[in-house]
């Protein structure tokens, strides 16, 4: 069964400023996520309870609910700026 993927209000607007190259890509591994939501490259990160997707020099940061089967992204964006 797949998972649901949502994209937080922040993260929508996040990616909706990046280059449609980047989009496309994202957009990609976001849609992958549905059917594997911890591929292999995907790690989970320290401190806070989520995963970090890295896709070239852009991260995508999102959680993941098991029970309910959601995958919820809540940042998007390039990597000296997405963990601030």
């Amino acid at each position: 069964m797949s998972y649901k993927i949502f994209l937080e209000t922040r993260a929508r607007g996040e990616f909706l400023e990046l280059p449609r190259q980047i989009q496309t890509r994202l957009r990609e591994s976001i849609d992958d996520l549905a059917a594997d939501p911890r591929p292999p490259g995907v790690k989970k990160l320290s401190g806070v309870n989520g995963y970090r997707l890295r896709k070239g020099l852009y991260r995508a940061l999102f959680a993941i609910d098991d029970k309910a089967k959601e995958i919820r992204i809540y940042r998007i964006g390039h990597r000296r700026e997405i963990y601030r």
